[in-house]
């Protein structure tokens, strides 16, 4: 019998764990990624539930784990220096019942490309410019990509895993769930953010963060500054912009808005290496996530944006179901594509409610936001109350039906 064969399109953390998932249920795979090498450019995440489980049903955790790194508190601190509000770690991993760690993204990908190993075929600088969904179940209507080169691949079926600008969702006949417009942004809810991420190396700064991640306490945008152990420092920073496409110039305006936060922001912010990762913040809103022989996965489906705080864990927990519902349904790709969206996707519209409703927690656009903000995280810190301020802020991850349901 002949292997069937699966195209994933994007190297990132959704299509990484499809493809070792579905390479180990006997796939013969091969991932198409437009960049020249594994990313580099990025920020510091927490990594936690739904996804934590997932990667340990892969056997993709230890591999995930051997970059992560445990903070004892988070502090937000004033443009002086001074503490106005902190969060005990310890009650953050007792909200999440100790499945919690903290991560870089580009090290997200690295763990995951070293679990699938030489399983799939990975080929690097794979510019899609073309793409067939393929017919179900008509065996002579493979689904069909084109690569700027020339190159074709067909195969039974196709994984479009590339992310909040996907090239997949827009060659797919899916509907952008009732949102008005023709272009690629027809697919996006903008949140009116602007978000810069990077590292640098600084082990004097290193040394001074410990243990602790430095959080501004401030409107309108935010920094944050985490430690690692070989002395590098990760930025994160955040910021209000009402326009989803700035050019050069307001970019660059809108970094400066960090300045002035704090001396160790200012610090940071001298350290700006030439591959910052920088995007707007923004939401996928699709109507149908699968047509065909191809289906959607992760940010290209349902991005949820860095304020919900959950995109990566639900990028691998959405890649272990969506195999796992086609082992179980014997790969016929209807029925696993319809029963797989019908359990995920209120999970992810949940957390996506959740993403829109901390904006004014993460970015306070006003003082009294600052202050209630101040309060909740208060609240964190205690044992009867944290997990359900933390559910509060981050929303549930598990839906109570369905293949995910425990």
């Amino acid at each position: 019998m002949r292997q069937m064969r699966a195209l994933i399109i994007g190297a990132g953390i959704a299509g990484l764990a499809a493809a070792g998932a579905l390479a180990r249920d006997g796939w013969e795979t091969t991932v198409l990624e437009q960049a020249s090498g594994p990313r580099t450019a990025g920020y510091m995440i927490d990594f936690f539930e739904p996804g934590f489980t997932a990667a340990q049903s892969l056997g993709a955790l230890s591999n995930l784990r051997e970059y992560g790194q445990f903070y004892t508190r988070a502090r937000y601190v004033d443009a002086t220096g001074q503490t106005r509000a902190q969060l005990s770690m310890d009650s953050f991993l007792n909200a999440a019942g100790g499945k919690f760690f903290s991560i870089l993204r580009p090290d997200i990908e690295r763990g995951l490309r070293e679990w699938v190993g030489h399983s799939t075929d990975i080929v690097q600088g794979a510019k899609v410019v073309s793409l067939d969904p393929g017919r179900y179940p008509d065996s002579g209507a493979p689904a069909r990509v084109t690569l700027q080169d020339g190159r074709e691949f067909g195969a039974e079926l196709l994984i479009g895993a590339d992310g909040i600008h996907s090239t997949v969702r827009s060659c797919l006949p899916v509907s952008a769930g009732g949102r008005q417009g023709t272009g690629p942004d027809r697919f996006l809810r903008h949140l009116g953010f602007h978000v810069f991420g990077y590292v640098f190396s600084d082990a004097a700064l290193a040394a001074r963060l410990g243990a602790e991640v430095l959080l501004t306490d401030s409107l309108t945008r935010q920094a944050g500054l985490y430690a690692l152990p070989d002395g590098r420092v990760t930025f994160f920073g955040i910021v209000a912009c009402n326009d989803p496409a700035p050019d050069t110039a307001m970019r660059e305006d809108l970094f400066t808005r960090f300045r002035g936060l704090g001396p160790l922001v200012d610090q940071a912010l001298e350290r700006r290496p030439a591959d910052m990762y920088e995007d707007f913040v923004a939401q996928s809103v699709v109507g149908l996530w699968h047509h065909g022989r191809s289906i959607l996965l992760g940010d290209a489906a349902y991005a949820v944006s860095p304020l919900a705080g959950q995109g990566a864990s639900l990028a691998v927990a959405g890649a272990e179901l969506l195999t796992r519902t086609l082992r179980e349904r014997d790969n016929d790709l209807s029925t696993a594509f319809a029963d797989y969206e019908a359990a995920w996707r209120p999970v992810v519209e949940e957390q996506q409610a959740a993403g829109r409703r901390n904006t004014r927690f993460f970015v306070p656009p006003n003082r009294t936001s600052l202050l209630l903000r101040r309060g909740a995280l208060h609240l964190m810190n205690l044992r009867g109350l944290n997990a359900f301020m933390a559910r509060r802020a981050f929303g549930s991850v598990l839906p109570t039906q369905g293949p995910w349901a425990p």
